[in-house]
C-alpha cells in the first residue's frame, strides 16, 4: 500500500533563497511478517521556486519579514495551501549562517510546514547537503570511484569528497562569486569583504568601493579565487592566500582524487567564453567561473556533470522513514524523548581503525556539526559488527566516550545508534565508561546516513522498543 506526502525545502544561502515543493510516494516494502520499514519509492519536483538574492537589512541583519512574504508568493504562485505541506527542511547555509538573528528567521519559517526539519548548516554539513544533492554522493557509488564537489556560492565554496557513496572528508574556503558585489547598471563597485580586501592590499591593486569595475581590473583577483579552488583539491601550484581563504580547514588530500564535479550558483557560470555584461548578477560569480573554466590546473581532473548547481543544497526536503529500533537498546528514560538530531555516520574505514585513532576521528567528525564553535547534539551512527566479542565491544566504547569529549563536557546526552544487533552489549559497556547517571540512548536495527534527521520518541512495548523517525532530505 502506497501514499503521497507533500514535502518543501527551503535554502537560505549567502545570496540566494529559494524553495522547491515534492511529492513524495511512500510505501511499505517489508512483508507481511516483518517489522513495517516504510521508503520512499518514488519523487518528483512539482515546484522550482524563484531564485531570491537573500535580503538583508544591514550586512548582519536577515530581513525576515522579505524572506516570509517570498515563501508565501512562492506557495500561491504553486497553488499550494501551506496547511498542505506535510513535511519538509530549512536548511540556512553560508555567510548567511551568519548573521545576527538567523535562528529567528528560522524559527519563522518552521511554521510553513506540518513537522519541518529546521537546522543551520555549518560549512562541512553544508558540504555533505551541496555534495548529495549535486549527485557526486551517487556517482562515487556507481562508480566505485573517488569524486571532489565543489558547491561555490556567494560567500564560501563547500568541499565534500565522497568514496563509493559515504563522505571521505569536507572543507570550505571564503572563495565566493559575491565577495564582491556589484551595482548591475552602473557596474560600481559596492561592496569588497575584508579577506578580499587583504588580498587587493597584498598586491597593490587598484580595487576599491565606490570605483567602475571592469573585466581588466578584476580578473587577477578572480584569476587568484580559481587557483585557490584548484589548490583545494590539490591542483596548481600554492597561491600564497590558500590558508587565509580558509574558513576553518581544508582537505586532508590522503587519497588520490579521480573527478571533480560543481555545483553552487558559480558552477552555472563556468565557461569559457565571457558574456557581454559579466556584472549582470551584481557579483563576480560570472567572471569567477570564466577564471575556473581558463585556468589550467583544473585540466588535470574529469569534471562530472552535476545533477543539481545552484539547487544543489536543497532540492527537496523530509522524507520520514518509520523504523522500529531492535528489541536488544539501552537508554535512560530521562532524555526522551528528542526531535531533529543531526547523524554523523562513521563509515567502515572509521569504525576499522584502532581505538585512538577512531576515537579522534570521532572528534573531528563532530565538528561538521557545530556552528561558531557551538557543539550540538548529534546522533552517532555507524554499522556495526555481526557477534563481535566483549573485547572489540569494550574498545568500541572507550572509543565512543573518548570521542564524544566535547558533547559530554557541555553534558550533552549522548546517542549511538548501531544497524546490527548488538546495542544492548554495547549501550551496557557505555553505561560503565561514562560519568554515572549520564544521559545516553544506544539502539539498533536502524539504518541511517550523514545529512539525515532523526526523532527517537517514547518507549513502547514495556520499554523494549523505541520508535524511531529518520528523516532524510530529499536529493534529485
Amino acid at each position: 500500500m502506497s501514499e503521497t506526502m507533500l514535502t518543501v525545502g527551503i535554502d537560505l544561502g549567502t545570496s540566494t533563497t529559494q524553495l522547491v515543493l515534492s511529492e513524495l510516494t511512500i510505501e511499505n516494502l517489508a512483508s507481511a511478517f516483518s517489522v513495517p520499514r516504510i521508503t520512499i519509492s518514488k519523487k518528483r519536483i512539482i515546484f522550482r521556486s524563484d531564485i531570491l538574492f537573500t535580503p538583508l537589512l544591514s550586512e548582519d541583519v536577515i530581513d525576515a519579514g522579505a524572506i516570509k512574504r517570498f515563501v508565501s508568493q512562492q506557495y500561491a504562485k504553486a497553488g499550494i495551501d501551506k496547511a498542505a505541506i506535510q513535511m519538509g527542511a530549512v536548511i540556512i547555509t553560508g555567510e548567511t549562517a551568519r548573521k545576527d538573528n538567523a535562528a529567528l528567521v528560522l524559527e519563522a519559517l518552521s511554521g510553513f510546514s506540518g513537522d519541518f526539519v529546521v537546522a543551520t548548516a555549518g560549512p562541512d554539513l553544508e558540504s555533505i547537503i551541496a555534495g548529495k544533492g549535486s549527485g557526486a554522493a551517487s556517482y562515487s557509488a556507481e562508480q566505485l570511484t573517488r569524486v571532489v564537489n565543489l558547491d561555490i556560492g556567494g560567500g564560501t565554496t563547500n568541499l565534500a569528497v565522497f568514496y563509493d557513496g559515504e563522505v571521505e572528508d569536507t572543507a570550505c574556503f571564503d572563495i565566493g562569486g559575491r565577495l564582491v558585489k556589484i551595482d548591475p547598471i552602473s557596474h560600481e563597485i559596492t561592496f569588497i569583504t575584508a579577506k578580499i580586501k587583504r588580498i587587493i592590499a597584498a598586491n597593490d591593486w587598484a580595487i576599491t568601493e565606490g570605483m567602475v569595475a571592469t573585466v581588466a581590473n578584476l580578473e587577477p583577483l578572480a584569476r587568484v579565487m580559481a587557483r585557490i579552488l584548484a589548490n583545494s583539491i590539490g591542483l596548481g601550484e600554492r597561491s600564497p592566500y590558500y590558508e587565509q581563504s580558509m574558513t576553518h580547514k581544508g582537505l586532508a588530500l590522503s587519497e588520490q582524487i579521480a573527478a571533480v564535479s560543481f555545483s553552487g550558483g558559480v558552477a552555472d557560470c563556468i565557461s569559457t567564453t565571457l558574456t557581454s555584461d559579466p556584472f549582470k548578477y551584481g557579483d563576480m560569480g560570472l567572471l569567477l567561473g570564466w577564471a575556473i573554466a581558463t585556468d589550467d590546473a583544473f585540466a588535470d581532473l574529469p569534471v562530472v556533470q552535476a545533477l543539481e548547481t545552484i539547487r544543489a543544497t536543497v532540492v527537496g526536503a523530509g522524507s520520514h522513514t518509520a523504523e522500529i529500533s531492535g528489541s536488544t537498546i539501552t537508554y535512560t528514560t530521562d532524555v526522551l524523548p528528542l526531535r531533529n538530531l543531526p547523524v554523523l555516520k562513521l563509515n567502515g574505514a572509521d569504525t576499522a581503525l584502532p581505538a585512538a585513532a577512531l576515537a579522534t576521528q570521532i572528534t573531528d567528525k563532530l565538528k561538521w556539526f557545530g556552528t561558531d564553535d557551538e557543539t550540538q547534539v548529534v546522533a552517532l551512527g555507524f554499522v556495526g559488527e555481526r557477534s563481535p566479542s566483549f573485547k572489540r565491544i569494550t574498545k568500541l566504547a572507550e572509543s565512543i566516550v573518548v570521542g564524544v569529549a566535547p558533547l559530554l563536557q557541555r553534558q550533552l546526552p549522548l546517542i549511538v545508534i548501531v544497524e546490527q544487533d548488538m546495542a544492548k552489549a554495547l549501550g551496557q559497556s557505555l553505561y560503565a565508561h561514562l560519568p554515572r547517571g549520564y544521559p545516553f540512548v544506544c539502539l539498533d536495527s536502524v539504518r541511517v546516513e550523514n545529512g539525515d534527521y532523526i526523532d527517537i520518541g517514547l518507549p513502547v512495548a514495556a520499554g523494549k522498543v523505541l520508535p524511531v523517525i529518520v528523516k532524510t532530505l530529499v536529493f534529485n
